[in-house]
């Protein structure tokens, strides 16, 4: 299932409870939205959900649509049998500051903080283009269900001085720097990104820490329309 927002559903459907997924996957570009604005409609995502509502869905594969694949989508379902009981979903690191970037305030107000800083001990935020949707932890994590709520979503933006652009991974980001239980960090070699553009617009001293990535590349995400290479 592809979307007019330029992402792929791939699901795997196995024995569970009727459910709309509308509380558990999508509402998230919806809530994180409305902490910013205040003025998204729902109207503007709701026309996805019905190709959710009629499934029983267990897991859900979310792809971005500018990525090519090296190893077998098999492989990356595997993954889903890593999960830590808390996580709900796995997902690979931002690969360049785009986050040291959007969080400058609260970095500055708090220079000892981990927020917006590389790997291995940073906490570069996340990268959506490829992610593992656990839906039956989504729906039984009381946590998770609670962060969806505009309100709570409102107060870390506030905390954070967060104003973000980049809706679901925005979302992600925000609640992983307190929530990194939630979470099951993909290597980078799934989500191999591409784009350079942080480098050549005032990070470029730092911009190799983030954006190294060692072992085999299993997927490349041609991200801000980055051509990805043949081999």
């Amino acid at each position: 299932l592809c979307f007019a927002f330029r992402k792929c559903v791939i699901v795997c459907v196995a024995s569970a409870p009727q459910w709309c997924v509308l509380n558990v996957v999508l509402r998230a570009l919806f809530v994180v939205q409305w902490a910013h604005t205040k003025n998204v409609r729902p109207s503007d995502i709701c026309f996805t959900f019905s190709f959710f509502c009629t499934l029983e869905l267990k897991r859900i594969v979310q792809l971005d649509l500018d990525l090519k694949f090296r190893s077998n989508i098999r492989d990356l379902f595997q993954e889903f049998n890593q999960f830590p009981t808390e996580a709900v979903i796995g997902i690979a690191r931002e690969m360049q500051p785009v986050y040291r970037h959007t969080f400058w305030q609260y970095r500055k107000e708090n220079p000892k903080s981990r927020v917006g800083d590389p790997p291995p001990d940073g906490l570069p935020g996340f990268n959506s283009g490829v992610m593992l949707l656990n839906l039956d932890s989504m729906r039984r994590s009381t946590l998770y269900n609670q962060l969806l709520e505009p309100e709570r979503v409102a107060r870390l933006a506030e905390k954070y001085h967060f104003r973000g652009h980049l809706g679901d991974q925005d979302f992600f980001t925000m609640i992983g720097m307190e929530h990194r239980e939630l979470f099951y960090p993909l290597s980078c070699g799934w989500n191999r990104q591409l784009c350079t553009w942080w480098r050549e617009h005032g990070y470029g001293d730092v911009f190799q820490l983030y954006y190294r990535c060692d072992g085999p590349v299993h997927i490349y995400h041609g991200n801000c329309n980055t051509a990805i290479p043949d081999y």
